[in-house]
């Protein structure tokens, strides 16, 4: 890879997807399993991933990506989409030493929130 990480274009999900694939749910498993499903459609995670750009482990940070965003969604209702591309960025820049600059964070991050809101609307 290069010590200076990567930048690619990599789309995420298509509307199609999320609309068959993002019910209501209130249940948190459903949402643990939502949160890793959309992730493992993200191009430009699994690309790191397959790459080992993370290191030998990069499955299991890619894991743990899902889970702090599990945990972070679990935590509060108040969570803005800023937070979330954020939090996407700088894991993929200091667990993966990757720069992804095709809008597929955003859009993930959007994604992601769409899943937070349905979860929410789930549970109430």
């Amino acid at each position: 890879m290069g010590t200076g990480g990567i930048t690619f274009n990599a789309h995420v999900v298509s509307d199609k997807w999320h609309h068959k694939h993002v019910p209501s749910v209130a249940d948190d498993s459903v949402l643990q399993r939502d949160i890793e499903e959309l992730l493992s459609r993200w191009g430009g995670l699994q690309m790191a991933v397959k790459n080992q750009w993370g290191g030998h482990d990069s499955l299991k940070k890619s894991q743990e990506l899902a889970h702090h965003l599990f945990h972070l969604f679990s935590q509060s209702n108040v969570i803005t989409v800023e937070e979330i591309e954020n939090l996407l960025h700088e894991s993929l820049l200091l667990s993966f030493n990757t720069e992804i600059e095709d809008g597929s964070i955003e859009e993930v991050a959007e994604q992601l929130m769409i899943l937070h809101e349905e979860h929410l609307r789930g549970s109430h």
